[in-house]
Formats: C-alpha cells, sequence, structure tokens
C-alpha cells in the first residue's frame, strides 16, 4: 500500500493531539507510566550492548526498540505530545484550550517519571544483587555517562546549559519525525522502520531527551554517582525539557502543520505571454 501523503498525515497529527488533549487524567498517566518504564528498559539494553562491544553505535541501533514497542502500544511520551497537542489548539478545534495542553504535557511527563523512577530502582537493585555489591561493567558505564551529562555541563557552567538545551532541540526534532513516521507508515514493518530511523539518529549523536535523563540520571545516583538532584535538574533534565518543546514543537510539527495544513495560496500557474520577436532598431 503507498504511504499517505503529507497533507494526510499532517491531519492525522492534528486529531491525534485533539485526542490526547481529551484523554481521561487516569489515561494518561498510565500511557506515561508504560512509556517511561518500556523506554528506560531500552536505555538499559543500548548501554548493555555498548559495554559489551565498545561501540556506541551498536548502542544506537538497539535503543529504538523501546520506542516502536512504546508506540505500537499506544503510550505516551511526554515528548512526542510536546509537539502534537498543541496543533489541535492552533487548528482551533473545539473545546481544546492552552490549558488542557498543560494538562496534557503535565499528567505524560509525570507518568513517564513515575514509570522511569521505578524501573531504575529495579534496575539497580538487579545490577547490584539489592545493594549488596558493588556496580559491574554496566553500571559503571551508567555512573559515567550520567555524571559526564550533569556534572560535565555544570562545570561549564552557562555554556554547558546552552550545549545541553541544543541537544535538546536537536533531539525532539528527530523523535518527533519517529512519532509522525508512526502515522505516515501504514504497515507495521514500515512503521517501525520509519521511527527507527530518526531514533537512531538522535541515539548516536547522543542528543538529550527528557524521558531517558528521568531514568539514567536517577538510575546513576542509585548507583552510586556523584551528583545530586539540583545539578541533575539544573543542567540537565530543564534545559533538555525546554529544547524538547522547542525541537518538537517549533522546529517539527509547526512547520509540517503550516506547510500542509495551513498552506498558503497557490501562485497563479498562468505564465505571461513574452515577446520572443527581436526588437528592431531604427
Amino acid at each position: 500500500m503507498s504511504a499517505p501523503k503529507p497533507a494526510e498525515f499532517v491531519q492525522t497529527m492534528i486529531d491525534v493531539g485533539e485526542a490526547k488533549t481529551k484523554t481521561s487524567s487516569r489515561d494518561l498517566l498510565l500511557r506515561g507510566v508504560m512509556a517511561g518504564a518500556i523506554l528506560s528498559f531500552a536505555v538499559v539494553v543500548a548501554i548493555t550492548a555498548i559495554t559489551q562491544t565498545g561501540l556506541g553505535l551498536v548502542g544506537a541501533l538497539v535503543f529504538p526498540v523501546g520506542f516502536c514497542i512504546l508506540s505500537l502500544m499506544g503510550y505516551d511520551l511526554v515528548t512526542g505530545v510536546f509537539g502534537l497537542a498543541p496543533l489541535a489548539k492552533l487548528e482551533n478545534r473545539p473545546g481544546i484550550t492552552w490549558g488542557r495542553v498543560l494538562r496534557c504535557w503535565g499528567l505524560v511527563g509525570l507518568g513517564n517519571l513515575i514509570g522511569s523512577l521505578i524501573v531504575a530502582f529495579l534496575i539497580a537493585l538487579s545490577l547490584t544483587m539489592n545493594f549488596t555489591i558493588e556496580p559491574n561493567a554496566v553500571a559503571q558505564k551508567i555512573i559515567a555517562v550520567s555524571t559526564a551529562r550533569t556534572v560535565g555541563f555544570e562545570n561549564l557552567g552557562a555554556d554547558g546549559w546552552i550545549t545541553c538545551f541544543v541537544r535538546g532541540i536537536f533531539c525532539n526534532l528527530m523523535v518527533c519525525l519517529g512519532v509522525i513516521g508512526n502515522m505516515a507508515a501504514r504497515t507495521v514493518a514500515g512503521k517501525i522502520t520509519a521511527m527507527w530511523l530518526p531514533i537512531f539518529i538522535f541515539f548516536v549523536l547522543v542528543f538529550e531527551h527528557t524521558v531517558v535523563n528521568m531514568f539514567l540520571f536517577p538510575l546513576g545516583m542509585m548507583l552510586g554517582a556523584d551528583f545530586g538532584v539540583a545539578t541533575w535538574l539544573n543542567y540537565n533534565l530543564i534545559p533538555t525539557i525546554l529544547g524538547n518543546i522547542v525541537g518538537g514543537l517549533v522546529c517539527t510539527c509547526i512547520p509540517l502543520y503550516m506547510t500542509h495544513a495551513r498552506t498558503a495560496p497557490a501562485l497563479d500557474t498562468e505564465e505571461p505571454t513574452v515577446n520572443a520577436e527581436p526588437v528592431l532598431e531604427s
């Protein structure tokens, strides 16, 4: 089957954004919890692959499995609703207010955080035999990565904050393309392919993802990483959230919306007649 044209899947984006803003609080929270949990397992799979092979590229190749599973199950990441939910308001869909949009963001994000923290605690327990042995190689890698992307940014001050913010923009530009790819394909294989490619890009380039960071950095602290909650929030999570909003909404969803749903009037296709006869000089 042929893929839908951009004008068709952009209408689907608006419809999905409207549906999410009207979803019950219970379902938004539950879907967020499950999405956070599944993505957390994918992070551990990717870091395990990197530790075993020594190749970051291998981790990037396997990480998208989590995103594909949670998307096919209809669960929600706050990074996706950052881009989709406001489209329903921009389109003036009945009953959609900015309050509803923010409610959707907040409940999905809270669910993602709960799911991520639950899995982080259980993974920490698993890697340390119920906190009775020293962290193994995978746990040491998690500590190193989480420290580099918190203390490393903090040591750079404002430059580190801005770097994290920009990486957040790039990340959700890619992630929302993955969300949209799920809508643009009509077969399961096509959906997986369309989701896999942009998620691979964001992971291999070490961009910053809100939900990944809700899991990875608390897990690092549970395993003994030498940084605190304030450092994590101020130099990673907050700039990542802000960057993800800009990347998903401003850089991905609004351009598609403006050019395929709010298309500018077409230019007149009738070309003026040009006189091809030479002008004779007197």
